[in-house]
């Protein structure tokens, strides 16, 4: 079956939202996992669900009893909406929580980090080694000038030094601000203007795809306009020879040699600022979403030890680059503190071919890979050869993450990267909420494909149309959560006024900007961002739902939906599509997808427009850039920001191709 999905504000009730969702498959946990699984059964879920709302402060207590604390918390909820403050009075660090923590254990000698480069170098740094080079950077930081408070710039490729520094940020209290490694000089200007950042840590260049990438010529060119910036550190990477200013740049690996391994950690209180991270693909004034230090740690622990199911044997993968929040929660602090093996890859996922993250997972034994929807469908147009070159037996578990996954692409992973026998937790969560919201628990919950079934424990997550009020089982409407926890924003720094208007859209809750719908069961289905919606034709459509459908097609591998002007509908749908092996892209296969959109959803939703292209133009993080692609469709010059872009051929031959 080619399940459909569609998201409309009809045009008689903006109220509420129209879903056109059909899919009917269900998988239950396997019975072997959830032998060894921390959550075994759905008795054992609802059980723990139902503490976790009904005595919150007692379940969220027991969960943060199981870290360190310098001085226990008095209160565990001060709840003052739009701010909560988590475990008020308790003073904690979470670089020592991360590391320190497990040295007394057998854990010392355990790898805390895998690394490979895109040249295929590669590290381990275990726990011990781990934390003796935060503590040695930590008091690199100090010694230049660095304190309790200060912020410090982050803009690194993905080399261990990029855990280091943020590990030894948090080690003496000074908030980290992590830039991903593709953003270009303006970009990077405007982060550390907006965060007044005091230093920057950089590399000389990274490699993607076989080139370096100048990260240190960036920084300059950004820095010259950023006068709180007093001190750059450089790790060496490339060897690219780079300019050093006297006195304000310094190489890492020369000042990590005048520096001892001896470093207190700070305690901080609970509320005390991590980090800063600022949301992508906006325009005018940078978000920084601002985490604090107990109540993200919690949060992070706590989901990445019952989603992912971690044992002691596992080797972790996740995918995502540190600069995202993914990064953040489930590449460093989430897996670190539940002392788990880490694994980090440096490059692109298709160099020298399509088959690298493949051979990674069978060098290193990898038991969870998690990555983006956007990369799964990307391996389904590479085609099954490449990961069925590789042993994949030692995988155990898979994870999505980033955006709503379409039924066919779930189905593939499981099918053919866990050789229908590996659990998929499909996650859903944000930069703003810090940690896993809505994901499966692999030992305990059926699967459907495409939802990310239930809310995580202490998430009372909902469901309501625009006045507040709850939608009918199968209503599409507004994702809503209702109740603090522990892991969430507390501002946006400089301009908490923002952040109150997360709480104003929908009085009371915290609106998460997503349309949603429940089914029967109680699972939650994403229907992407509300207001990336199309007006056609007094339908308001969602661009995820079609490219769903379109996806659905055993011929399409990928695709990608955006409006042009239509005098008469207002808008027209534009439906840039990549095809998988095998299908030849021909005028007659555009009107068998265009009729299969329909048939999906409904004649309104019959696309104008399918143009056919090799590949969509996306930033290094997989994520397609669908304000080129509109510009693209609506005959316009591609305008603004492209530095992000992995490829920037491919605008090129999307200008060249056929638009009839």
């Amino acid at each position: 079956m080619s399940p459909g999905m569609g998201l409309s504000f009809t045009a008689m009730n903006p109220n509420s939202i129209e879903s056109t969702m059909k899919e009917s498959r269900v998988f239950p946990p396997d019975e072997e996992f959830s032998k060894h699984a921390h959550i075994r059964s759905m008795e054992q879920y609802r059980a723990l669900y139902e503490k976790s709302l009904n005595d919150p402060e007692a379940f969220w207590g027991e969960m943060a009893d199981a870290l360190h604390w310098f001085a226990p918390p008095r209160e565990i909820l001060v709840d003052e909406r739009p701010h909560a403050r988590w475990f008020v009075g308790g003073t904690t660090n979470i670089a020592y929580n991360c590391l320190d923590r497990h040295l007394s254990s057998l854990r010392r000698n355990k790898a805390a980090i895998l690394w490979e480069g895109e040249p295929g170098e590669t590290r381990t740094l275990t726990y011990h080694q781990l934390h003796r080079e935060v503590c040695r950077f930590a008091n690199v930081l100090r010694k230049l000038g660095v304190r309790t408070g200060d912020r410090v710039a982050i803009y690194m490729g993905m080399v261990p030094e990029i855990a280091v520094a943020m590990l030894a940020c948090a080690r003496i209290g000074a908030p980290h601000m992590v830039i991903f490694g593709g953003f270009a000089a303006d970009a990077v200007r405007d982060r550390i203007n907006d965060s007044k950042a005091s230093l920057v840590v950089t590399c000389d260049g990274s490699w993607r795809r076989g080139q370096v990438v100048p990260l240190k010529a960036i920084v300059d060119k950004a820095i010259a306009e950023c006068p709180s910036v007093r001190h750059t550190v450089v790790f060496k990477r490339t060897g690219e020879r780079v300019n050093m200013e006297p006195g304000r740049d310094h190489y890492w690996q020369e000042v990590i040699e005048a520096v001892n391994a001896n470093s207190t950690p700070v305690p901080v209180e609970s509320e005390h600022p991590l980090f800063i991270l600022y949301t992508s693909g906006t325009t005018g004034k940078p978000k920084g979403i601002v985490h604090t230090t107990g109540g993200y740690m919690v949060g992070t622990h706590v989901t990445s030890k019952y989603v992912f199911d971690l044992r002691e044997n596992d080797t972790y993968f996740c995918t995502a680059d540190v600069g995202w929040i993914t990064g953040h929660s489930y590449v460093v602090y989430g897996p670190l503190l539940n002392g788990a093996t880490v694994l980090m890859y440096e490059g692109a996922p298709n160099f020298p071919d399509q088959g690298r993250l493949w051979q990674l997972c069978e060098r290193y034994g990898v038991t969870i890979f998690y990555t983006a929807p956007t990369a799964i469908r990307a391996f389904m147009r590479w085609g099954e050869q490449w990961p069925m070159k590789a042993d994949l037996s030692c995988l155990r578990l898979l994870g999505s993450v980033g955006e709503p996954i379409n039924p066919e692409a779930w189905m593939w992973y499981q099918r053919v990267i866990g050789n229908a026998r590996c659990p998929v937790v499909d996650t859903w969560w944000q930069t703003e909420t810090g940690a896993i919201m809505l994901s499966p628990l692999p030992g305990a919950t059926p699967t459907k494909p495409g939802s990310a079934t239930l809310p995580f424990f202490g998430i009372e997550a909902d469901v309501v149309r625009k006045d507040g009020t709850r939608c009918a089982p199968n209503e599409g409407g507004f994702l809503v959560i209702k109740r603090p926890w522990p892991s969430m924003a507390r501002t946006i720094y400089g301009d908490d006024e923002r952040y109150q208007k997360y709480f104003t859209e929908i009085p009371g809750v915290y609106f998460t900007g997503d349309g949603a719908r429940r089914d029967d069961d109680g699972y939650f289905w994403l229907m992407g961002r509300v207001d990336d919606v199309l007006n056609v034709a007094g339908h308001r459509l969602g661009t995820a739902e079609i490219e769903s459908a379109l996806v659905g097609h055993r011929a399409v591998a990928e695709a990608a939906v955006v409006g042009r002007p239509d005098e008469l509908k207002g808008q027209g749908l534009v439906c840039f599509v990549t095809l998988r092996p095998g299908f030849a892209a021909t005028r007659e296969l555009k009107q068998v997808l265009a009729e299969h959109v329909a048939s999906e959803i409904g004649r309104f939703a019959r696309p104008d427009m399918v143009r056919f292209a090799d590949a969509l133009p996306k930033t290094r993080s997989g994520k397609i850039m669908r304000r080129l692609l509109k510009e693209i469709a609506g005959g316009g010059e591609t305008q603004g920001d492209t530095t992000t872009l992995e490829d920037l051929s491919v605008l090129a031959a999307l200008r060249a191709s056929d638009d009839e």
